[in-house]
């Protein structure tokens, strides 16, 4: 039995991947997130903003870097005076936590409801704000969109919230953005239909420092000899402490660590200056905190390391390095194998593996013809399936067609 559940799923994605709607331009459209912090979520919308349709707006829960970000792509922009206690509300806790808040709630599906009546669909970037914005969508009889940035699992949600979000999703989305195969398959499984699924790979177009990796070390004060980087805010599941555990068995080499605990995570990151410390690589590794210039420290390192120990939803960072013509090294899960065709385009090692991942670094230590080879396949592929036109015009597929009459109207009803 469970392996028929298997086959449907691994069917079910299969015919997602496949289906290609037809392109349209998008007309105005009102942005739900709960978050204005410039975390991976938020990124993906700053790319695909300039693709909104002129008079659309963004609604977020709390006031930061995305207000002004989105405004510089003249998206309007409303910050909820109601919904800032939201953030108290963990997504893998009980539903009863929401209780206290409920009026707040109430208040706030009542603001999205008398915007979205005001624009021809809803637009829901995060899991937060896909749940009141289903709610207003309904109230406002407009077309609602999710684009889902997790991996619906245990690991990230508790079992009332993934029941809550594939309910709402099941009855009240036109359809469900993905971006990626693992993301569509935890989807699925998870109860949520595969007819509603559109998955649309994230995107990125940076320009790669023209530097070298000595001349970058010298102008930002890094190490000479083996470096290798981590970057991505500091979170359990992202796993710096297995980058600490391999770097312990790396005698000679240099880790760097940019970026914050963004989302609450302070105990984790004081944890991860106490394990180096306990493992006697406090001097060998560099805490650098949220960086707004990743290319060029990317450029710097002889390796990236993306060490997540649960499964990643896509992994932005491994497309940068890419781009960098960086040797990458991926936790095997998730998105990881889809981006890094499976190893023919990086590094694969075992979640959690420090002894695995030092292993990895072992090898590319040398910097072969092998090893160039396989950064060479993994800037075209890179080029090829990871930009952010692509992107653009994958979302403009999924939503373009919701857009249309009886959806596309505009007005009080």
């Amino acid at each position: 039995m469970v392996e028929q559940e298997d086959a449907a799923v691994t069917s079910a994605v299969a015919d997602v991947l496949h289906a290609a709607p037809a392109h349209a331009d998008m007309a105005p459209i009102l942005v739900v997130d709960h978050s204005s912090k410039l975390a991976g979520a938020e990124l993906v919308l700053l790319d695909i903003a300039r693709g909104f349709g002129p008079g659309s707006t963004a609604f977020l829960f709390e006031d930061g870097p995305l207000r002004a970000a989105l405004r510089q792509r003249g998206i309007a922009v409303r910050v909820s005076p109601r919904a800032g206690n939201f953030a108290q509300v963990k997504r893998d806790r009980s539903l009863a936590r929401c209780l206290p808040h409920v009026l707040g709630m109430a208040a706030v599906v009542g603001e999205l409801t008398r915007l979205a009546r005001r624009h021809t669909a809803v637009y829901a970037n995060s899991q937060k704000a896909f749940v009141l914005a289903s709610l207003a969508a309904v109230l406002a009889r407009r077309p609602l969109v999710w684009h889902l940035h997790d991996i619906l699992s245990p690991a990230h949600f508790g079992a009332a919230q993934r029941r809550l979000v594939v309910t709402l999703a099941n009855r009240l989305a036109a359809c469900v953005i993905v971006p990626s195969a693992a993301t569509a398959t935890a989807f699925i499984t998870a109860g949520g239909k595969a007819s509603l699924v559109r998955v649309v790979a994230n995107g990125l177009d940076i320009a790669p420092p023209r530097e070298e990796g000595g001349e970058l070390r010298e102008a930002l004060g890094l190490p000479a000899g083996f470096l290798f980087g981590v970057f991505s805010r500091l979170a359990p599941w992202k796993g710096q402490h297995v980058a600490l555990e391999a770097l312990a068995q790396l005698p000679g080499a240099h880790c760097l660590m940019a970026g914050a605990a963004l989302f609450g995570e302070d105990a984790y990151a004081r944890h991860l200056h106490d394990l180096a410390a306990r493992l006697g690589v406090a001097d060998r590794v560099m805490f650098l905190g949220q960086r707004n210039d990743v290319p060029r420290l990317m450029r710097a390192v002889d390796v990236v390391v993306h060490p997540s120990v649960d499964p990643e939803p896509f992994g932005r960072t491994l497309v940068e390095a890419m781009l960098c013509r960086v040797p990458v090294i991926a936790s095997a899960a998730g998105a990881a194998g889809e981006i890094l065709d499976e190893g023919r385009a990086g590094w694969l090692v075992p979640p959690g593996d420090g002894t695995a991942l030092a292993a990895a670094l072992r090898a590319i230590m040398g910097r072969s013809a092998a090893v160039d080879a396989i950064i060479d396949q993994a800037e075209q592929r890179a080029r090829c399936l990871y930009t952010s036109s692509r992107m653009l015009a994958g979302v403009r597929a999924a939503v373009g067609p919701l857009l249309q009459p009886p959806f596309g109207r505009h007005g009080d009803d």
